[in-house]
């Protein structure tokens, strides 16, 4: 049985609560996600709701309890994990490009929790075996800092401060193009692409979808770019910079070129602002950006010099 609990923040209001889940829970799909609300295993406010079409209200704390995910074992394994901070409640985690957050049918090993097991002995149960303290995840080819929690006080506090935007997250990329605009706000709708379901895409009527970015480096061709989340869609970063004609460079889903021999998107979570679960401490972590990425600019200095 997996658990997860999502706070509606002021976006989601009169949104459907089974479009809710579906987009918080990309790796479920919508029939089982349905079922799951028929059977009364999902509570809003701590009461059972069993119809999807529920019209959500800022601040429900929705539970949704998923039994037999996924029939797998998920073992520790000693990778290489880069832990940037660790406390009692929760670790920053800077995360490889190419590792996956978490198991799943594709991928059952040799992930983010997979190496979490094995380096931090205590997680929150809040999400269940397959993703013990997984407070939010990265795409596998995003690099940069994802929160773990340590227990599900914490859990709730970090999910909480993301839903309520107390949380900061901010990126790096390398898009294709050259930006127009010194710096801008992209605030689009984004769901499943309707012809391809594998895919994001902005979507009349879909989930709202909020980022800012700012320009900070111009190469001709490609643009250095500084983002700042607003919501957390899936793939929101790389779709809106696809919508704008600018996808992140080595991002082959989107339209990104791969001029660079790339092994995935040049993105990276490279700065996140909480508030300490326990004590409300205010607190900043950065993370610089990975080898390879530092590798292209140079090269594109060089160029342009």
């Amino acid at each position: 049985m997996e658990v997860s609990v999502f706070v509606a923040a002021a976006e989601d209001k009169g949104s459907r609560l089974d479009v809710f889940l579906a987009d918080k829970l990309p790796d479920i799909s919508r029939s089982r996600i349905k079922g799951c609300i028929e059977m009364g295993m999902v509570r809003v406010r701590g009461e059972q709701v069993a119809k999807g079409g529920y019209a959500l209200k800022e601040g429900d704390l929705v539970e949704i309890a998923v039994a037999d995910a996924v029939e797998l074992s998920v073992e520790p394994e000693n990778l290489p994990l880069n832990i940037v901070y660790q406390d009692a409640d929760f670790a920053v985690i800077n995360k490889a490009q190419g590792m996956v957050t978490h198991p799943a049918a594709g991928s059952p090993n040799g992930t983010l929790v997979n190496a979490v097991l094995y380096h931090i002995k205590d997680l929150s149960g809040i999400n269940g075996v397959l993703r013990p303290g997984i407070v939010h995840r990265l795409d596998k080819d995003t690099s940069g800092l994802i929160l773990i929690a340590k227990n599900d006080c914490a859990h709730i506090s970090l999910t909480s401060q993301i839903a309520e935007k107390t949380a900061k997250r901010y990126y790096i990329a390398l898009v294709d193009g050259n930006i127009k605009e010194d710096s801008g706000v992209i605030d689009e709708p984004v769901d499943r692409n309707p012809k391809d379901r594998k895919k994001m895409a902005v979507v009349k009527g879909g989930r709202p979808a909020k980022t800012a970015y700012k320009v900070i480096e111009r190469f001709g061709k490609y643009t250095l770019v500084g983002f700042e989340l607003f919501t957390g869609r899936t793939h929101q970063i790389r779709v809106h910079c696809a919508y704008m004609k600018h996808p992140v460079t080595g991002d082959p889903l989107y339209g990104g070129s791969n001029a660079f021999g790339l092994k995935g998107q040049l993105l990276h979570a490279a700065r996140l602002v909480v508030n300490h679960p326990a004590t409300g401490e205010r607190m900043e972590f950065t993370a610089p950006l990975p080898d390879y990425f530092r590798e292209v600019l140079e090269k594109l200095r060089k160029t342009l010099a």
